[in-house]
């Protein structure tokens, strides 16, 4: 991997770093891409930005773009369906490919094969829209330990999720996650302290602990609450880290993960992990995950922006 001092901007070529679209997660995705870009700039590289909401696909074949830095979050750029695209255009992109993009973007998939193969998940039901039926809400909750978080299947950024602890929450709960998804995870509730794990390159970066004051690590604690709490060093003892270590590269490698990403656990409090899930394309703000972990591991920002385009070298 080339270093910042090591580096020929024009090795890259012409740079798109993609961001924005028309997901639920758009003004997350502005603010990632912004700082991506302006730290690709800093470096001399010749990057551009493209927002597919705004400007059509085949422009990056008509302005001669060299590749792609996907820094769309959520659906049309985390799922699978822009690499498609890139690939059938023939342009090299940042990170996982289709299949790993959309089985780390589909939650139910996601869990789905992480129990096949062992992996420590939750409990969980699955609602799916057509066929939803409200009398089944009191049995699904005795079965999951009555105290459950709803999930829409393919939503990240904790869009449309709701924890509740009773059958008509569960209803209401679910019929407000059909809104995102005709299909809708209902996972068992782990009582314990969320951490994160980033990945790139094939390795593990320093795990993050969370700790919000609201009733979960939803979208407000993640991007606008100034109360959440992050901590970098986690608190794991050596061994607990390298086992979370090695268990986000199985769950990541698992789904077809490829280049970076990040996976989500829940600690219950008898300090068993459990995976939540998969993220491929994971924020890039001031307060994001990732840059977090790297800094740690003492990477700065602009190098790990470096990092992620070079995810592209082997991406066609």
């Amino acid at each position: 991997m080339k270093t910042i001092d090591s580096l020929d901007p024009s090795s890259f070529g012409k740079v798109a770093v993609m961001f924005g679209g028309k997901s639920a997660e758009r003004e997350v995705s502005l603010l990632s891409g912004n700082a991506v870009l302006n730290s690709l700039l800093s470096l001399g590289i010749d990057a551009h930005r493209f927002d597919p909401a705004e400007q059509a696909i085949t422009e990056l074949l008509t302005q001669n773009f060299s590749r792609v830095l996907i820094m769309l979050h959520g659906r049309g750029g985390e799922d699978g369906t822009m690499q498609g695209a890139l690939q059938l255009l023939n342009i090299p992109y940042t990170g996982s490919s289709v299949l790993g993009s959309a089985l780390c973007m589909d939650k139910i998939k996601s869990k789905q094969i992480w129990q096949t193969l062992g992996l420590p998940t939750a409990k969980y039901e699955i609602a799916v829209k057509s066929s939803f039926d409200a009398g089944s809400c009191k049995a699904i909750m005795d079965k999951l330990g009555n105290e459950v978080m709803v999930k829409p299947a393919q939503e990240g950024s904790s869009i449309g999720m709701t924890k509740v602890n009773n059958t008509q929450q569960l209803e209401t709960a679910i019929q407000d996650a059909f809104n995102y998804d005709e299909h809708v995870l209902i996972e068992q509730f782990i009582q314990g302290s969320e951490f994160t794990v980033s990945l790139l390159n094939g390795q593990a970066l320093p795990s993050i602990r969370m700790s919000t004051p609201r009733i979960f690590y939803d979208y407000t604690a993640k991007y606008k609450s100034d109360s959440t709490q992050y901590f970098c060093p986690s608190g794991l003892s050596g061994e607990q880290e390298e086992q979370l270590a090695e268990l986000a590269q199985k769950a990541f490698n698992a789904l077809s993960g490829s280049g970076w990403g990040r996976i989500d656990f829940m600690q219950d409090k008898t300090g068993q992990f459990y995976l939540l899930e998969a993220n491929t394309v994971p924020g890039m703000t001031e307060k994001s995950l990732v840059p977090m972990a790297a800094k740690q591991a003492g990477m700065s920002f602009t190098e790990l922006a470096l990092a992620v385009l070079q995810t592209s070298m082997g991406n066609a």
